[in-house]
């Protein structure tokens, strides 16, 4: 970590000790996100208008980033928070949900999942909430282009402001995204339903 002069300082960051204003992030997809093999989302990318509902017991992750950017839908240009991890991994469940108007009624699709992990992995967030986040060797304020050490492609517009840190735990997180991409994404007792209401926040 470093203090506003730059000197830095020694030791773990609780965001909760702190009172940092930060939208750490969070993980993961699943068939729900975009999967992208390179591990960064295209310049230009079209995504859907939809967003996600996210929940996860606890993620540990490396090369943690975060800065301001934006997606594309067939409505416009919308304003994210950009998470980033070069490595996470997810433990006591995942589940993500998706609600679709159809001529049948709203169907929501959730995907479920106990452990998972990922690799170069990159979220467009709307929200994000968790009943705790620690940092470790936490950078704040970094020119956004010069962010370095986490997912490939991660790295913001040249002047904006920006966050990284070389690990970030979170737990009991509750999260919006518009699009997730990852290098690699590996679930475990994965399970994907279909219903009429509720989702991962009901």
């Amino acid at each position: 970590m470093k203090d506003t002069s730059g000197a830095p300082v020694l030791g773990r960051t609780s965001l909760k000790r702190l009172g940092i204003v930060m939208v750490p992030t969070v993980v993961a997809a699943g068939a729900l996100t975009v999967l992208m093999a390179n591990g960064a989302i295209a310049v230009g990318l079209d995504i859907s208008g939809q967003t996600a509902q996210m929940k996860v017991g606890k993620l540990v992750g490396t090369g943690f980033a975060q800065y301001g950017g934006q997606v594309t839908t067939a409505k416009g240009a919308v304003p994210t928070a950009v998470s980033a991890f070069a490595t996470a991994t997810i433990t006591g469940g995942l589940c993500q949900s998706v609600t679709t108007p159809t001529p049948f009624g709203n169907i929501t699709m959730t995907l479920t999942a106990t452990k998972a992990s990922a690799g170069n992995l990159i979220i467009n967030l709307q929200s994000l909430q968790a009943d705790e986040a620690d940092f470790g060797n936490i950078d704040i304020g970094v020119d956004a282009s010069q962010i370095n050490g986490s997912a490939t492609g991660a790295q913001g517009q040249a002047g904006l402001f920006g966050q990284q840190a070389d690990t970030a735990t979170l737990t009991n997180i509750r999260q919006v995204s518009n699009s997730t991409s990852a290098g690699s994404f590996d679930l475990t007792g994965m399970s994907l339903s279909l219903s009429s209401g509720g989702g991962c926040f009901s």
